[in-house]
């Protein structure tokens, strides 16, 4: 056999034992078989064609083995093949466990497959967790606005952890439970003066339901004094009267002003009238010349009518003036 030969045999050789080794991962059921935990070979071979890693599988199962945890290599496999995170969930069972929290492998994978870490809510289930709500401002009964700021300390539920509302529905029901205690406050000074009121009232209200979360404690952090919102209500209130007011005076004033056009309209009208009334008189003196119902002398007559009563209100005019200058 020549060299080159030789060569291809050991090539093949080659290959062929690191497909094969890759297929039948002996070195990880020796490991297994030595840890107490007992996987057929042909069992891990099929993980490989279910494109399964062995080595998680195998790796969860010895340390479920060894915390005394009952988990089979089928419940485990089909966690992972359902897209969940196993090492997690056996890192949940093993401290629930050790915790003495009830917590079964069913309830941990349907927590972790509906989006939650179940590690961290089983260690938050141990180590209660402190939630800061954001500033949450309230007027008292008086006017005054508080802003509260408050520290609750939640513990998680595990049984509400599917389904469950998370931490922004008990900030938000805390919110609501402050802003209703210091509403129901008669003045400011009771909030300053018993801020613990608050915090009973909002326990008192079982804010906990339907979420995550049991909800141990809530303290007020803070709380501060705000702006005078009734004074500023009021002013408000009373700008808006005033330009109500300011309307309504200046519709009168243009009521008035189209009443005064009217009337000097229908002034202007009269006065046109009267001076076409007057136009026609020569022209009716005229005909009763001609018809002879008006004579030479009563014309003169009229004419020291007329004459007489422009005198006569010449001197009354005369008269009125020096008495308003005197005044």
């Amino acid at each position: 056999m020549d060299s080159l030969s030789l060569t291809l045999l050991l090539g093949t050789t080659l290959v062929s034992a690191f497909v094969f080794l890759h297929f039948v991962p002996i070195n990880l059921w020796i490991t297994a078989l030595f840890s107490g935990v007992r996987v057929g070979l042909f069992e891990l071979v099929f993980m490989r064609i279910r494109k399964v890693p062995p080595r998680v599988i195998v790796d969860s199962l010895i340390t479920a083995t060894k915390a005394g945890l009952s988990v089979t290599t089928s419940e485990i496999e089909t966690h992972y093949l359902a897209g969940g995170h196993v090492p997690s969930v056996i890192r949940a069972l093993i401290s629930a466990d050790k915790a003495n929290i009830k917590l079964s492998f069913k309830q941990a994978t349907a927590i972790d497959l509906a989006g939650r870490d179940v590690f961290e809510a089983v260690q938050i289930s141990v180590n209660p967790k402190v939630i800061n709500t954001p500033s949450v401002a309230a007027v008292a009964t008086d006017g005054i606005q508080l802003i509260a700021k408050a520290r609750v300390t939640v513990r998680a539920n595990i049984q509400q952890l599917v389904g469950g509302a998370g931490e922004e529905t008990i900030l938000a029901r805390v919110g609501e439970g402050i802003v209703t205690s210091i509403g129901c406050a008669q003045t400011h000074k009771e909030v300053l003066a018993k801020p613990d009121q608050i915090s009973k009232l909002v326990l008192d209200r079982g804010l906990d339901a339907g979420t995550a979360f049991e909800i141990l404690s809530i303290d007020i952090a803070d709380v501060d004094v705000g702006d005078n919102i009734g004074a500023k209500l009021q002013i408000d209130q009373a700008n808006a009267d005033l330009r109500v007011a300011e309307a309504k005076a200046e519709e009168r004033r243009a009521m008035a002003v189209a009443v005064e056009q009217e009337m000097k309209a229908k002034s202007q009208e009269a006065r046109a009238q009267v001076i076409l009334a007057e136009a026609e008189i020569p022209k009716s003196m005229a005909a009763a010349f001609e018809k002879g119902n008006l004579g030479i002398m009563d014309y003169y007559r009229m004419q020291n009518i007329k004459a007489d009563t422009s005198m006569r209100k010449a001197i009354s005019e005369e008269e009125v003036k020096p008495i308003r200058e005197e005044e």
